[in-house]
């Protein structure tokens, strides 16, 4: 059984459906509030870690399951993958995001209360959408197909430069430096006729690789379109007849996807939504881990909606840590920020306001994490974290954290992370599975299994973060004072949190007894 029991059962807190929703970073922090997960997820190893944590899954693509599904939810939560977005700097990047934007601006368009759309209209606007992410899918498949074929070709002809190269007498080394210079194949001069032919086949299929690239760039990627369904499915529960509105919405993502949220932002408040777009440093909600993230977080007013006003605002989820500082050690006192920075003066204008704790450092939170359970977690000497990745754009120049800070952003390279001894450079054991997930602020005791559990981790929401951003979206007004003390003990809990009998993976289809399918 999950943790989901029957239909009549009286739920404890909110029922959540949480798309994407990866190996349960969401569903930990929720389940440790009192409230209810269901979850959908495709990737077949975040699925067999869900299972063995005992967290209500159904296994799929997001997009062939519908809101209408699940009439019994009442939040939607979810991280929808958005890696077209991340590439920093790139036309591929830009333009996708710009995609995206025009998509919603249509849906927004389908939903404003002043174009007074019925359902039908609305729901053509969406099939209208999806179809042309469908047809561009199924090109971008197709050029991709082709683009292996070429790529193919032009290993096939550095073949033969290369073995021609070696009929006519050239060393090893001097066929090693001809090569090198093929990227621009057109610029080479030999005398040898055979070779000539080839460069200039070269060439041409460097041009058609370089045309084939741009077309991938401008039908965009598949995954684009993930971004969309979150919304689709608040705008389904919004304006479809017989449904009712989500209670609460809480989506996250990488900063590049923060002019998406304000897009979305834009219909929730049409639909009756007061909502809130959030910067949040991981560091600052007490996760031993530099991480930012782009939060969009929603709650429904009824009175607005009923009463035709604009719903307004929500507030800020507060800081409860020191944001980190490069170079910065914390100070012995719990409530006094850093030594080498100022300190935080509580507000004149509340005095409930909380001075702020310190971050917490990698060695702090594996020594707690060791204290549960020793057997997960080294016992290691002051040590340095050496990063898999350059600093710079120098591959050579690689990260470096030591264990009395946090940890940089946990990836899904964290396994090839090397890990030294602070003052001789003597290599240590690398972190296991549970300490990496620790560095997220999972459970030592959560079970992670099946493929690929360093990117299931690297992917996942950090659960300290999300016991924040859940507590402030969906628990009720209390004074700073007893929200915090509410927090520690649900950071305590979350500590120590234990997972209980592994449960079945539904398939879609799969309705029958489930509480939020109302079948």
């Amino acid at each position: 059984m999950s943790h989901i029991e029957k239909e009549d059962s009286p739920p404890a807190g909110f029922r959540i459906l949480d798309l994407f929703a990866g190996p349960g970073g969401l569903d930990v922090a929720a389940d440790v509030l009192g409230h209810q997960v269901t979850g959908i997820e495709w990737d077949a190893g975040a699925c067999a870690t869900r299972s063995m944590a005992g967290m209500d899954t159904f296994r799929g693509d997001v997009r062939k399951y519908r809101a209408a599904f699940f009439p019994h939810a009442e939040v939607l939560t979810g991280g929808p993958p958005c890696q077209t977005f991340t590439v920093a700097g790139h036309g591929a990047g830009r333009r996708a995001l710009d995609d995206v934007i025009r998509y919603i601006e249509r849906l927004h368009q389908a939903v404003r209360p002043e174009n007074d759309h019925d359902w039908k209209h609305i729901f053509r606007t969406w099939r209208k959408i999806s179809e042309e992410l469908r047809l561009s899918a199924l090109e971008a498949k197709e050029v991709k197909a082709e683009k292996r074929e070429v790529d193919k070709l032009r290993g096939t002809t550095r073949k033969a430069v290369k073995s021609r190269l070696e009929q006519l007498g050239n060393s090893a080394d001097e066929v090693t430096i001809f090569l090198k210079k093929l990227k621009a194949p057109q610029d080479l001069d030999v005398s040898d006729e055979e070779i000539n032919g080839l460069l200039k086949q070269l060439g041409d299929l460097n041009d058609q690789l370089d045309k084939l690239k741009a077309k991938l760039e401008e039908l965009g990627d598949e995954r684009t379109g993930l971004v969309l369904q979150p919304l689709w499915w608040v705008i389904e529960r919004s304006k479809r007849p017989g449904s009712k509105p989500y209670e609460a919405v809480v989506l996250e993502q990488v900063p590049a996807v923060m002019p998406v949220w304000r897009e979305y932002a834009h219909v929730l408040a049409s639909l009756g939504y007061r909502t809130k777009r959030q910067w949040m440093h991981t560091e600052a909600f007490g996760v031993p881990q530099t991480r930012r993230r782009a939060v969009l977080m929603a709650r429904f007013d009824r009175t607005a909606q009923e009463n035709g006003l604009h719903p307004g605002l929500l507030t800020g989820v507060r800081e409860t840590h020191a944001r980190y500082q490069p170079g910065a050690r914390p100070s012995p006192s719990p409530n006094a920020g850093y030594a080498d920075t100022l300190p935080v003066v509580p507000s004149k204008k509340d005095e409930e306001e909380i001075p702020k704790e310190p971050w917490v450092s990698m060695r702090k939170a594996l020594e707690g994490a060791r204290e549960i359970s020793p057997k997960k977690v080294c016992d290691r000497p002051a040590f340095t974290v050496i990063s898999n990745y350059g600093t710079g754009g120098d591959p050579e120049a690689r990260g470096r954290r030591d264990h009395d800070v946090p940890s940089a952003t946990i990836t899904g390279k964290v396994s090839r992370n090397r890990v030294v001894e602070k003052d001789t450079g003597e290599d240590l054991d690398r972190f296991s599975h549970a300490e990496a997930g620790v560095l997220q602020t999972f459970p030592v005791a959560y079970p992670w299994t099946g493929n690929d559990i360093s990117q299931q981790i690297g992917n996942a929401v950090p659960p300290r973060l999300a016991l924040h951003v859940l507590r402030h979206v969906l628990g009720p007004e209390l004074g700073r004072k007893e929200a915090k003390a509410g927090l520690d003990r649900a950071a305590a809990d979350l500590e120590v949190w234990k997972p209980g009998v592994p449960v079945e993976i539904r398939e879609h289809g799969e309705w029958k007894g489930h509480p939020l399918t109302g079948r």
